[in-house]
């Protein structure tokens, strides 16, 4: 292997898809780090079952692809609309679930 960028070719390496893989990752360590400092416990929300901080990461991760994914079938060409809706539903899952 020459370099990192020959080591990852056979995937399309695009800056953004590098910030969310980041993104993502910062989010986890974030997690991990509040689960050490700050150990939580489950509560019941919304959703009438126990969930804990990465339990609702994981659902806020598949509302933001079902979000972007219904606003890509309807034709949309700004992504700043479902960009918007997708942080609110993570707030709100965060907040009530």
């Amino acid at each position: 292997m020459d370099s990192l960028s020959d080591a990852v070719a056979w995937m399309a390496w695009t800056w953004q898809t590098v910030l969310f893989f980041a993104a993502l990752a910062a989010c986890l360590a974030g997690l991990t780090a509040l689960a050490v400092y700050r150990p939580e416990t489950p509560h019941v929300g919304v959703l009438g079952f126990a969930t804990t901080r990465g339990d609702r990461f994981f659902v806020s991760l598949l509302l933001s692809a079902f979000i972007f994914v219904g606003f890509i079938r309807f034709g949309g060409q700004d992504f700043t609309w479902p960009g918007l809706a997708a942080l609110a539903a993570t707030a709100l899952m965060f907040r009530f679930a």
